[in-house]
């Protein structure tokens, strides 16, 4: 009998990844689109770890590589959370992995059994609700107000807390707002996931490097809650390396163990090659994060002037990542004369269609009521997209 499986049947296909590919197949046919619907750094990868990788090649790192990864890519990544974030992990505690939205997937498959509930924030990743399905978990979203940066509060996640709750979300600074959790916002939830010493945290740390205000902080720096942290992270977003897909998870021994033993049957140890560029990453400084962070701080700073042009959008200043995350709900229920704008999906495809600008509905990200701008992009780019979207926004009445 023809049919695909329940599990697939039932996930929703990544709309980020869905509005890249409607940009492309307009560009295709010679239209000009300004894509700012994809989380991914325009700059190239840094040239000391591309000069690593080369390196590689010559040494012939081209046999199967460990299951958990090199021992000198985890002994540096060991390095890193030390020497950044002040915590201590042994190698036999961390896993490499194709990308960190593996390592998100192993996390949860390792911790999660049907019927578990997972707090999720709202607005959160895309792929957050799709993963904890494929567990056969029970996502549990709670909104973050507006009021708060969309940061959830201890009051929030206590009520949102269950007996069957295995797991809380954590993601810091945030895709899709750009918001960040102060050392004393998160030892306030910690102290409330005190009590329920069966709840686990997945800590989503990919945009740490892109931060314009205050400092980063993990749940795993908590003493009570180190034990029950998976932390994540990758080299993409910092590094402008998001092809060379390597990310990991650090966490209690046991849930590294039990990563390793789940990719030793999905896909073995990642890329030979990629692992030692990633290795010259975390071991030759800082200095190219760190120039990247400036000109996104920058860009951002552009997009808001930008932005408080635009009549409608009303925009927070979001202290990380590289997105804003507009509230759009003024422009709900206006029209150009052919159409009528119901909701956040049909201004995306609005300004994708009339505007040529591509950008990606809240409803992807359990906002229905924003849309996700991306300024990954030049800054010509970014003002011709702006300088677009006000005019077709102008012409909703």
């Amino acid at each position: 009998m023809e049919g695909v499986s329940f599990r697939v049947s039932e996930m929703t296909e990544s709309e980020t990844i869905a509005m890249s590919q409607r940009s492309r197949e307009l560009q295709s046919q010679g239209i000009n689109v300004i894509n700012l619907s994809v989380g991914e750094p325009d700059f190239a990868t840094p040239d000391h770890i591309k000069e690593a990788a080369k390196r590689a090649v010559d040494e012939n790192y081209s046999h199967y590589s460990p299951v958990p990864g090199f021992p000198q890519l985890r002994k540096a990544i060991a390095e890193k959370l030390q020497r950044d974030n002040g915590l201590d992990y042994a190698i036999d505690q961390i896993v490499v992995t194709n990308g960190a939205k593996q390592a998100i997937y192993n996390a949860v498959l390792c911790v999660v059994n049907p019927g578990d509930e997972v707090i999720v924030p709202a607005p959160y990743w895309v792929s957050y609700l799709e993963i904890i399905k494929l567990a056969q978990g029970r996502p549990v979203v709670v909104e973050g107000p507006a009021e708060t940066q969309y940061k959830i509060t201890p009051e929030q996640l206590e009520a949102a807390l269950t007996p069957k709750t295995r797991l809380l979300f954590l993601n810091s600074p945030s895709n899709p707002t750009g918001s960040v959790y102060s050392k004393q916002e998160l030892e306030a939830l910690a102290r409330v996931l005190e009590k329920h010493p069966r709840v686990m945290v997945l800590s989503d740390e990919i945009y740490e490097y892109i931060l314009y205000e205050g400092e980063h902080v993990s749940m795993a720096a908590f003493s009570w809650m180190k034990e029950r942290v998976m932390v994540i992270n990758g080299f993409s977003k910092g590094f402008a390396m998001t092809g060379w897909r390597i990310g990991y998870v650090a966490a209690p021994v046991w849930v590294a163990k039990a990563c390793a033993k789940l990719q030793g049957q999905q896909t073995s140890g990642a890329c030979s090659i990629a692992q030692m560029a990633a290795v010259a990453a975390y071991t030759n400084g800082l200095e190219a994060p760190l120039a990247m962070r400036k000109a996104f701080l920058r860009r951002r700073d552009l997009m808001l002037e930008l932005a408080d042009q635009i009549k409608g959008l009303v925009v927070q200043t979001p202290p990380g990542a590289f997105y804003l995350f507009p509230d759009v709900r003024s422009f709900f229920g206006k029209g150009d004369g052919s159409r009528i704008i119901e909701n956040a999906n049909d201004l995306s495809m609005y300004l994708l269609e009339k505007a040529h600008v591509a950008c990606v509905s809240g409803n992807a990200f359990g906002s229905p009521g924003n849309l996700r701008i991306s300024y990954a992009a030049s800054d010509e780019q970014l003002k011709e997209a702006m300088k677009r979207m006000k005019q077709a926004l102008e012409n909703l009445q």
